[in-house]
């Protein structure tokens, strides 16, 4: 059997002329090479540690019902510091994982005034089990987030890039509720069906996330093997009001409804 890194290399090559193919062909072709790949991925357990990109002025470029003079004001007002960096983690085994925001700050990045972002926010899976239980604090309010396990429903595309030494496969999700394009990028050589924040559900672990063409992008950029001792634990009290996923979404559709009515962006007091 063909080493899998040399067929990554064949796909990858293919990927730069495939404009000397039609599209199936070259689709079908990278399927094909991608069989030895993934039948060496594996279960990890360890951490990720991700870096967290915001760019206030492309998420405010990205408010549909916003006018273009609201939208350049506010951008205006942030002028150099339309970019914020933070950091995030994941902790993994083969059943389960765990996502919150780091407290180790980005080299050279002045916190000051974003003490508001270390909210409450910490994303559970349990993927033998098929539950979840989310702490978010939101809208002023932290909720507990208990329900069955349900994934975004990704469409699978076929580029490929590497992150952080792995080679990762791209898939597209439209969120029609926050009205968020997003990309993701999953490890063919890592089967852990996990991510960063809410997302999850695709053939590998996801290592990168770019939503709304770089208004937050979220990309590994430290992978540690390394067997967990207590980082999956989850505290036995939990403070919030608990409700069902329903019912979590159903308070971010009427937070968009009243924003999208008074002409405001909608991200100020939540999640991105």
């Amino acid at each position: 059997m063909q080493h899998p890194h040399n067929s990554i290399s064949m796909i990858m090559s293919n990927q730069k002329s495939k404009h000397s193919y039609p599209l199936l062909k070259t689709i079908t072709f990278a399927i094909i090479l991608l069989i030895p790949v993934m039948s060496f991925a594996q279960k990890m357990e360890g951490s990720v540690r991700y870096l967290m990109i915001h760019n206030w002025t492309k998420q405010m470029a990205a408010v549909d019902y916003m006018s273009k003079q609201a939208i350049d004001r506010l951008s205006y007002m942030w002028g150099n510091n339309a970019e914020y960096k933070t950091y995030s983690k994941l902790f993994l085994n083969p059943a389960q994982t765990k996502y919150e925001d780091s407290e180790e700050s980005v080299a050279g990045q002045n916190d000051a005034g974003y003490s508001w972002l270390k909210d409450e926010y910490t994303i559970t899976r349990n993927y033998e089990k098929k539950t979840m239980r989310d702490v978010i604090d939101m809208l002023g309010k932290t909720y507990v987030v208990e329900d069955s396990l349900r994934t975004q429903k990704w469409k699978i595309l076929n580029e490929m890039k590497e992150i952080s030494g792995h080679i990762c496969m791209n898939a597209f999700w439209n969120d029609t509720l926050k009205k968020q394009k997003v990309i993701g990028w999953f490890a063919l050589d890592i089967s852990n069906s996990g991510g960063p924040e809410r997302f999850a559900g695709l053939p590998g672990l996801i290592l990168e996330v770019n939503i709304n063409d770089g208004a937050l992008i979220i990309t590994a950029d430290k992978i540690e093997q390394k067997k967990l001792t207590t980082e999956l634990d989850l505290p036995k009290k939990i403070k919030g009001k608990k409700i069902k996923e329903s019912a979590y979404f159903a308070i971010l559709r009427k937070h968009f409804e009243e924003k999208r009515k008074a002409e405001e962006p909608p991200f100020w007091s939540i999640r991105y």
